[in-house]
């Protein structure tokens, strides 16, 4: 994106128009690249490319036109030097990870954190002779604690998949960089918007863009931000190499769907902020959780972390499971669905989807109960909504 010097252009505007480089051709959408791979003038040519001796490109599992884009709008975005496109959420996640450590070093993760993401750190990790230990998230004693000489990295999620817990980045990051580890957040929850890892102390930020970014669930996508140093010392080999490569045509459909992130989020923030308050106090629900408002647990937190709530309401229906499957069911307009961050109002039941493969006394300790609901608020219009939550309320 060409700009006078003096000028530095603000959210709204990086959204739409950072990294599109015309073609010749001189189209107002950015150009789709759907190309495998690339041509040479001569064989020189080729052997400089390899070499990184030449800009261009080679081969579209390493860097594409089209992707390049949308990692440069979504780095501006984040207020990150680089960032790397990946196939989806997970592949970013375990790549970040994997591409950290080595056999004989340990990883501190929070428990709650989405069932894949721990699957990652408690079960993948460890098969290649890394160590790991979880910790309460918003316990700083305990991450403490839990350091060792070979500890190398730390992970964590904020506000936490499902139960909206909040978690100290900023003083997360001075307990790993004190004994020498980096600090990876999962910011899927608080979106690039509302809440900004890396000026507060972490390392790595990693999305499934498939979530709110794309928005309109359409396709797959994940991505990882960090320093230039960070994303070429720790993730640009371990991409190369093994090929968790993003498709052109997902990076393009998700390049497109910045260009709306603000409005969507915006828009779905104030629809949750109103049905979390219209049903804070309903006699059929246990507890909800909203992080936008003044009841939450660590709402003074959420003020010197967060510059906005979020789009998710956690939900606990009084009679456990029996009662919170009749809640799910009643509803007609809410679709019951895993996927989050959509244009489409969803809810899941964590505990038999995403959290499914946990031991009862492990959901617990993750704030995850057989009565508690996840919703993710789309947008429609907020009545609408109000209307489905308490008439599917009164099936209960």
């Amino acid at each position: 994106m060409t700009k006078p010097h003096d000028v530095e252009y603000r959210l709204e505007t990086r959204l739409v128009h950072e990294g599109h480089q015309r073609t010749p051709f001189g189209e107002t959408a950015e150009a789709l690249f759907l190309t495998q791979g690339f041509v040479y003038e001569s064989a020189e040519s080729a052997e400089r490319r390899f070499l990184n001796e030449e800009p261009g490109y080679s081969y579209s599992r390493y860097s594409n036109p089209t992707v390049d884009a949308f990692e440069q709008r979504i780095a501006s975005l984040e207020g990150a030097e680089a960032a790397r496109a990946t196939a989806s959420g997970m592949a970013a996640v375990t790549a970040a990870m994997v591409g950290q450590v080595q056999a004989g070093d340990h990883v501190v993760a929070a428990r709650a954190l989405f069932g894949s993401c721990r699957w990652v750190v408690e079960d993948l990790l460890p098969r290649f002779g890394v160590a790991c230990t979880l910790v309460d998230g918003r316990d700083l004693d305990g991450w403490r604690r839990a350091v060792r000489p070979q500890t190398k990295a730390f992970l964590l999620e904020t506000p936490t998949n499902p139960s909206l817990e909040i978690i100290d980045i900023a003083a997360v990051a001075a307990i790993a960089h004190e004994a020498g580890a980096t600090l990876t957040v999962d910011n899927v929850f608080a979106t690039p918007l509302f809440q900004k890892p890396l000026a507060l102390g972490a390392d790595c930020v990693v999305y499934s863009a498939t979530k709110h970014i794309d928005g309109q669930g359409r396709c797959l996508g994940g991505v990882i931000l960090g320093s230039q140093e960070f994303i070429e010392t720790k993730v640009q080999q371990f991409l190369r190499m093994t090929g968790p490569s993003i498709s052109p045509f997902n990076a393009w459909v998700l390049l497109k769907g910045l260009e709306t992130l603000p409005l969507r989020v915006e828009r779905q923030t104030q629809t949750a902020a109103y049905l979390a308050d219209a049903l804070h106090d309903h006699p059929k629900l246990r507890k909800l959780t909203y992080p936008g408002r003044p009841d939450h647990p660590q709402a003074a937190l959420i003020k010197r972390q967060m510059s906005g709530a979020s789009t998710m309401i956690a939900l606990e229906v009084k009679g456990g499971k029996a009662e919170a499957f009749r809640f799910l069911n009643a509803l007609r307009l809410i679709r019951i669905s895993n996927n989050l961050g959509d244009a489409k109002s969803l809810v899941t039941h964590p505990a038999t989807t995403t959290h499914q493969r946990f031991t009862p006394e492990q959901r617990a300790e993750m704030g995850i109960s057989d009565g508690l609901v996840r919703l993710s608020v789309g947008l429609e219009h907020r009545d609408d909504l109000l209307a489905d939550l308490a008439c599917a309320l009164e099936q209960v």
